[in-house]
Protein backbone atom coordinates (compact mmCIF):
# COMPACT_ATOMS: atom_id res chain seq x y z
CA UNK A 1 0.00 0.00 0.00
CA UNK A 2 1.54 3.32 -0.90
CA UNK A 3 3.19 4.81 2.37
CA UNK A 4 1.98 8.45 1.11
CA UNK A 5 -1.74 7.96 2.12
CA UNK A 6 -2.82 9.26 5.55
CA UNK A 7 -5.12 7.85 8.33
CA UNK A 8 -6.94 9.96 10.94
CA UNK A 9 -9.95 10.12 13.12
CA UNK A 10 -13.47 12.29 12.62
CA UNK A 11 -15.29 12.57 14.89
CA UNK A 12 -19.32 12.55 13.05
CA UNK A 13 -22.56 12.87 14.35
CA UNK A 14 -21.05 11.39 17.67
CA UNK A 15 -19.23 8.65 16.15
CA UNK A 16 -15.94 8.04 15.47
CA UNK A 17 -15.01 7.66 11.88
CA UNK A 18 -11.21 6.14 10.49
CA UNK A 19 -10.59 7.48 7.26
CA UNK A 20 -7.87 6.83 4.73
CA UNK A 21 -6.69 10.36 2.67
CA UNK A 22 -4.05 11.24 -0.25
CA UNK A 23 -3.95 14.23 -2.24
CA UNK A 24 -5.03 17.40 -2.72
CA UNK A 25 -8.29 19.45 -4.64
CA UNK A 26 -11.45 18.64 -5.39
CA UNK A 27 -13.07 15.88 -2.29
CA UNK A 28 -13.36 12.76 -3.49
CA UNK A 29 -15.28 10.89 -1.20
CA UNK A 30 -15.10 6.80 -1.09
CA UNK A 31 -18.17 4.41 0.43
CA UNK A 32 -16.88 0.82 0.29
CA UNK A 33 -19.24 -2.03 0.62
CA UNK A 34 -19.71 -5.69 2.62
CA UNK A 35 -17.84 -7.14 4.27
CA UNK A 36 -15.18 -4.18 3.12
CA UNK A 37 -13.54 -1.15 4.29
CA UNK A 38 -11.21 1.80 3.15
CA UNK A 39 -8.75 -1.54 2.09
CA UNK A 40 -11.19 -2.15 -0.93
CA UNK A 41 -10.12 1.42 -2.30
CA UNK A 42 -6.23 0.59 -2.57
CA UNK A 43 -5.89 1.12 -6.26
CA UNK A 44 -7.42 4.25 -6.34
CA UNK A 45 -6.11 6.25 -4.12
CA UNK A 46 -3.07 6.83 -6.47
CA UNK A 47 -4.21 7.55 -9.74
CA UNK A 48 -7.35 9.83 -8.31
CA UNK A 49 -4.92 11.88 -6.07
CA UNK A 50 -2.06 12.03 -8.87
CA UNK A 51 -5.02 13.66 -11.30
CA UNK A 52 -5.37 16.54 -8.82
CA UNK A 53 -7.69 15.40 -6.10
CA UNK A 54 -8.31 14.58 -2.18
CA UNK A 55 -9.29 11.52 -2.07
CA UNK A 56 -10.88 10.32 1.09
CA UNK A 57 -11.79 6.35 1.82
CA UNK A 58 -14.21 6.19 4.90
CA UNK A 59 -14.57 3.06 7.27
CA UNK A 60 -18.51 3.57 7.47
CA UNK A 61 -19.97 3.32 10.92
CA UNK A 62 -19.85 -0.18 11.99
CA UNK A 63 -16.98 -1.14 10.31
CA UNK A 64 -13.00 -2.19 10.89
CA UNK A 65 -11.50 1.04 13.11
CA UNK A 66 -14.56 3.17 12.58
CA UNK A 67 -16.85 2.87 15.81
CA UNK A 68 -19.69 0.72 16.51
CA UNK A 69 -22.61 1.90 17.62
CA UNK A 70 -24.76 -0.83 19.74
CA UNK A 71 -28.09 -0.28 18.65
CA UNK A 72 -29.33 -1.80 15.14
CA UNK A 73 -31.59 1.27 14.61
CA UNK A 74 -28.22 3.37 14.33
CA UNK A 75 -27.60 1.64 10.84
CA UNK A 76 -30.45 3.11 8.94
CA UNK A 77 -29.49 5.19 5.87
CA UNK A 78 -30.40 8.30 6.86
CA UNK A 79 -27.66 7.80 9.78
CA UNK A 80 -25.47 6.75 6.65
CA UNK A 81 -25.87 9.67 4.29
CA UNK A 82 -25.82 11.90 7.47
CA UNK A 83 -22.44 10.34 8.33
CA UNK A 84 -21.42 11.28 4.61
CA UNK A 85 -22.28 15.07 4.87
CA UNK A 86 -21.38 15.34 8.12
CA UNK A 87 -17.58 13.59 7.21
CA UNK A 88 -17.75 16.43 4.10
CA UNK A 89 -18.22 19.59 6.33
CA UNK A 90 -15.80 18.05 9.00
CA UNK A 91 -12.96 17.64 6.29
CA UNK A 92 -13.70 21.45 5.87
CA UNK A 93 -15.50 21.15 2.66
CA UNK A 94 -18.94 22.93 1.07
CA UNK A 95 -19.19 19.75 -1.30
CA UNK A 96 -17.80 16.05 -2.79
CA UNK A 97 -18.06 13.59 -5.48
CA UNK A 98 -19.49 10.36 -3.83
CA UNK A 99 -17.90 7.11 -5.26
CA UNK A 100 -19.55 4.27 -3.72
CA UNK A 101 -19.54 0.16 -3.94
CA UNK A 102 -22.07 -2.27 -3.55
CA UNK A 103 -23.73 -1.05 -0.22
CA UNK A 104 -21.85 1.92 -0.19
CA UNK A 105 -23.46 3.04 -3.93
CA UNK A 106 -27.10 3.27 -1.97
CA UNK A 107 -25.38 5.41 0.91
CA UNK A 108 -24.02 7.75 -2.18
CA UNK A 109 -27.57 7.34 -3.69
CA UNK A 110 -29.46 8.47 -1.11
CA UNK A 111 -26.90 10.96 -0.17
CA UNK A 112 -26.69 12.62 -3.61
CA UNK A 113 -30.88 12.26 -3.58
CA UNK A 114 -30.95 14.16 -0.61
CA UNK A 115 -28.51 16.54 -0.25
CA UNK A 116 -27.53 17.48 -4.18
CA UNK A 117 -26.65 21.18 -2.92
CA UNK A 118 -23.58 19.58 -1.10
CA UNK A 119 -22.81 16.00 -3.72
CA UNK A 120 -21.64 17.67 -7.03
CA UNK A 121 -21.50 14.06 -8.59
CA UNK A 122 -22.31 10.73 -8.03
CA UNK A 123 -20.70 6.98 -9.16
CA UNK A 124 -22.14 3.83 -8.20
CA UNK A 125 -20.58 0.63 -8.48
CA UNK A 126 -22.39 -2.82 -8.72
CA UNK A 127 -25.98 -1.42 -7.01
CA UNK A 128 -27.81 1.07 -9.24
CA UNK A 129 -30.07 3.16 -8.23
CA UNK A 130 -33.85 2.54 -6.94
CA UNK A 131 -36.76 4.00 -6.64
CA UNK A 132 -38.74 3.71 -3.58
CA UNK A 133 -41.07 0.54 -4.01
CA UNK A 134 -44.34 0.38 -2.86
CA UNK A 135 -44.26 -2.02 -0.31
CA UNK A 136 -41.60 -2.97 2.32
CA UNK A 137 -38.36 -4.90 0.75
CA UNK A 138 -38.09 -8.02 3.27
CA UNK A 139 -41.62 -9.61 2.58
CA UNK A 140 -41.23 -9.00 -1.09
CA UNK A 141 -37.99 -10.86 -1.10
CA UNK A 142 -39.00 -13.51 0.96
CA UNK A 143 -41.93 -13.98 -1.36
CA UNK A 144 -39.62 -14.24 -4.71
CA UNK A 145 -36.34 -15.99 -3.24
CA UNK A 146 -37.42 -17.56 0.11
CA UNK A 147 -36.06 -17.17 3.43
CA UNK A 148 -32.73 -18.23 2.46
CA UNK A 149 -32.05 -15.34 0.51
CA UNK A 150 -28.59 -13.99 1.88
CA UNK A 151 -30.37 -10.85 3.01
CA UNK A 152 -32.83 -12.20 4.58
CA UNK A 153 -30.67 -14.97 6.28
CA UNK A 154 -28.67 -11.55 7.79
CA UNK A 155 -31.65 -10.81 9.65
CA UNK A 156 -31.41 -12.13 12.94
CA UNK A 157 -29.20 -10.87 15.75
CA UNK A 158 -26.21 -13.13 15.90
CA UNK A 159 -25.70 -15.99 13.47
CA UNK A 160 -24.74 -14.56 10.92
CA UNK A 161 -22.07 -12.48 12.77
CA UNK A 162 -21.35 -15.76 14.57
CA UNK A 163 -20.47 -17.62 11.66
CA UNK A 164 -18.55 -15.17 9.34
CA UNK A 165 -16.45 -13.94 12.52
CA UNK A 166 -15.37 -18.16 13.27
CA UNK A 167 -12.51 -17.63 10.56
CA UNK A 168 -12.12 -14.30 9.15
CA UNK A 169 -9.15 -15.19 6.87
CA UNK A 170 -11.80 -17.82 5.48
CA UNK A 171 -14.64 -15.65 5.31
CA UNK A 172 -12.79 -12.85 3.24
CA UNK A 173 -11.43 -15.50 1.05
CA UNK A 174 -14.95 -16.76 0.30
CA UNK A 175 -16.33 -13.90 -0.04
CA UNK A 176 -14.30 -11.84 -2.44
CA UNK A 177 -13.23 -15.11 -4.81
CA UNK A 178 -17.01 -16.60 -4.57
CA UNK A 179 -18.44 -13.32 -5.84
CA UNK A 180 -15.81 -12.21 -8.13
CA UNK A 181 -15.84 -12.82 -11.95
CA UNK A 182 -13.05 -16.15 -11.51
CA UNK A 183 -15.49 -17.90 -9.71
CA UNK A 184 -17.55 -20.71 -11.28
CA UNK A 185 -20.82 -19.77 -9.78
CA UNK A 186 -20.76 -16.40 -11.74
CA UNK A 187 -20.75 -18.06 -15.05
CA UNK A 188 -24.65 -17.72 -15.08
CA UNK A 189 -24.89 -15.37 -11.72
CA UNK A 190 -27.69 -16.18 -9.90
CA UNK A 191 -29.36 -14.46 -6.50
CA UNK A 192 -26.97 -16.02 -3.47
CA UNK A 193 -28.91 -18.51 -1.31
CA UNK A 194 -28.33 -20.04 1.63
CA UNK A 195 -30.10 -23.75 1.87
CA UNK A 196 -31.70 -24.66 5.32
CA UNK A 197 -29.27 -26.52 7.28
CA UNK A 198 -26.65 -24.77 5.79
CA UNK A 199 -24.13 -21.95 6.81
CA UNK A 200 -22.91 -18.67 4.51
CA UNK A 201 -19.04 -20.52 4.12
CA UNK A 202 -20.93 -23.98 3.11
CA UNK A 203 -22.33 -21.72 0.38
CA UNK A 204 -19.19 -19.38 -0.44
CA UNK A 205 -16.47 -21.90 0.57
CA UNK A 206 -12.72 -21.09 0.34
CA UNK A 207 -10.98 -21.48 -3.00
CA UNK A 208 -7.72 -23.49 -4.27
CA UNK A 209 -6.01 -20.27 -4.86
CA UNK A 210 -6.47 -17.03 -5.31
CA UNK A 211 -6.80 -14.90 -8.20
CA UNK A 212 -4.43 -12.28 -9.77
CA UNK A 213 -6.22 -9.28 -8.61
CA UNK A 214 -6.09 -10.77 -4.71
CA UNK A 215 -2.96 -11.68 -2.69
CA UNK A 216 -2.63 -13.35 0.55
CA UNK A 217 -1.09 -9.97 1.86
CA UNK A 218 -4.50 -8.40 0.79
CA UNK A 219 -6.63 -10.84 2.82
CA UNK A 220 -4.17 -10.44 6.18
CA UNK A 221 -4.95 -6.31 5.57
CA UNK A 222 -8.56 -6.96 5.79
CA UNK A 223 -8.74 -9.37 8.89
CA UNK A 224 -6.08 -6.85 10.57
CA UNK A 225 -8.83 -3.67 10.08
CA UNK A 226 -11.17 -5.99 11.44
CA UNK A 227 -9.77 -7.38 14.72
CA UNK A 228 -10.44 -4.12 16.72
CA UNK A 229 -14.24 -5.10 17.31
CA UNK A 230 -13.65 -8.73 18.42
CA UNK A 231 -16.45 -11.66 18.32
CA UNK A 232 -18.89 -8.57 16.53
CA UNK A 233 -16.52 -7.60 13.83
CA UNK A 234 -18.82 -8.04 10.86
CA UNK A 235 -22.03 -7.02 13.26
CA UNK A 236 -21.87 -3.34 12.39
CA UNK A 237 -21.87 -4.30 8.53
CA UNK A 238 -24.61 -6.95 8.95
CA UNK A 239 -26.99 -4.37 11.20
CA UNK A 240 -27.30 -2.44 7.68
CA UNK A 241 -28.96 -5.15 6.21
CA UNK A 242 -31.73 -5.35 9.25
CA UNK A 243 -32.49 -1.83 8.45
CA UNK A 244 -33.85 -2.58 5.04
CA UNK A 245 -37.55 -2.25 5.63
CA UNK A 246 -36.79 0.85 8.35
CA UNK A 247 -35.36 2.14 5.43
CA UNK A 248 -38.14 1.80 3.01
CA UNK A 249 -40.25 3.62 5.75
CA UNK A 250 -38.00 6.74 6.66
CA UNK A 251 -37.65 7.31 2.85
CA UNK A 252 -41.63 7.87 2.19
CA UNK A 253 -40.86 11.77 2.56
CA UNK A 254 -39.07 11.31 -0.63
CA UNK A 255 -40.75 8.90 -3.13
CA UNK A 256 -41.02 9.83 -6.41
CA UNK A 257 -37.51 11.96 -5.78
CA UNK A 258 -34.92 11.58 -8.33
CA UNK A 259 -31.02 12.06 -8.29
CA UNK A 260 -30.58 15.69 -10.24
CA UNK A 261 -26.83 15.92 -10.48
CA UNK A 262 -24.40 14.05 -12.68
CA UNK A 263 -23.84 10.28 -12.60
CA UNK A 264 -21.75 7.48 -13.30
CA UNK A 265 -22.63 4.08 -12.94
CA UNK A 266 -20.27 0.94 -13.47
CA UNK A 267 -20.66 -2.82 -12.80
CA UNK A 268 -19.31 -6.48 -14.05
CA UNK A 269 -20.97 -8.65 -16.16
CA UNK A 270 -20.53 -11.58 -13.89
CA UNK A 271 -22.12 -9.03 -11.13
CA UNK A 272 -24.10 -11.26 -9.07
CA UNK A 273 -26.54 -8.17 -7.84
CA UNK A 274 -27.24 -7.94 -11.67
CA UNK A 275 -29.31 -11.51 -10.98
CA UNK A 276 -31.65 -9.72 -7.89
CA UNK A 277 -34.92 -9.42 -9.40
CA UNK A 278 -35.87 -6.05 -10.98
CA UNK A 279 -31.99 -5.13 -10.87
CA UNK A 280 -31.86 -5.50 -15.10
CA UNK A 281 -34.99 -3.34 -15.23
CA UNK A 282 -33.36 -0.44 -12.81
CA UNK A 283 -29.88 -0.75 -15.45
CA UNK A 284 -32.14 -0.65 -18.04
CA UNK A 285 -33.95 2.30 -17.83
CA UNK A 286 -31.18 4.74 -15.46
CA UNK A 287 -31.88 7.58 -16.92
CA UNK A 288 -35.48 7.48 -15.52
CA UNK A 289 -33.87 7.65 -11.56
CA UNK A 290 -30.70 10.23 -12.95
CA UNK A 291 -31.38 12.10 -15.53
CA UNK A 292 -27.88 13.27 -15.66
CA UNK A 293 -26.53 10.62 -16.72
CA UNK A 294 -22.73 10.36 -17.62
CA UNK A 295 -22.24 7.07 -18.85
CA UNK A 296 -23.45 3.42 -17.67
CA UNK A 297 -20.65 0.49 -17.83
CA UNK A 298 -20.83 -3.02 -18.02
CA UNK A 299 -17.29 -4.50 -17.88
CA UNK A 300 -16.90 -7.58 -19.42
CA UNK A 301 -16.14 -10.57 -17.31
CA UNK A 302 -16.22 -9.11 -13.80
CA UNK A 303 -17.76 -10.05 -10.74
CA UNK A 304 -19.04 -8.13 -7.88
CA UNK A 305 -15.58 -6.49 -6.60
CA UNK A 306 -15.34 -3.69 -9.36
CA UNK A 307 -12.86 -1.57 -8.51
CA UNK A 308 -10.47 -4.69 -6.84
CA UNK A 309 -11.14 -6.84 -9.73
CA UNK A 310 -10.49 -4.18 -12.67
CA UNK A 311 -8.73 -1.18 -11.08
CA UNK A 312 -7.24 0.15 -14.01
CA UNK A 313 -11.12 0.24 -15.96
CA UNK A 314 -12.88 1.45 -13.24
CA UNK A 315 -10.10 4.17 -12.05
CA UNK A 316 -10.62 4.89 -16.16
CA UNK A 317 -13.82 5.69 -16.02
CA UNK A 318 -14.46 7.53 -12.56
CA UNK A 319 -11.28 9.37 -13.99
CA UNK A 320 -13.41 10.54 -17.38
CA UNK A 321 -16.15 11.36 -14.49
CA UNK A 322 -14.34 13.60 -13.04
CA UNK A 323 -13.25 15.47 -15.41
CA UNK A 324 -16.54 15.94 -17.05
CA UNK A 325 -17.73 17.58 -14.03
CA UNK A 326 -14.73 19.98 -14.20
CA UNK A 327 -15.22 21.24 -17.70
Amino acid sequence: MDSSVGHSFVEVNGVRLHIAEQGRGPLVVLLHGFPECWYSWRHQFGPLAGAGYRVVAVDQRGYARSEQPGDIGAYSVLHLAGDVIGLIHALGEDSAVLVGHDWGAPVAWTTALLRPDVVRGVAGLSVPPAPRGPAAPLPALRSLLGDGFYQLYFQEPGVADAELVRDPAATFRGFLVGASGDSPRTEEPQPWIIPAGSTILETMPEPKELPGWLTEEDVATFVREYSAHGDRAFTGGLNWYRNLDRNWELLAPFEGRRIEVPALYVTGERDLVGSFPGVAQLVASLETQVPRLHRSVTLPGCGHWTQQERPDEVNAELLGFLAALEA
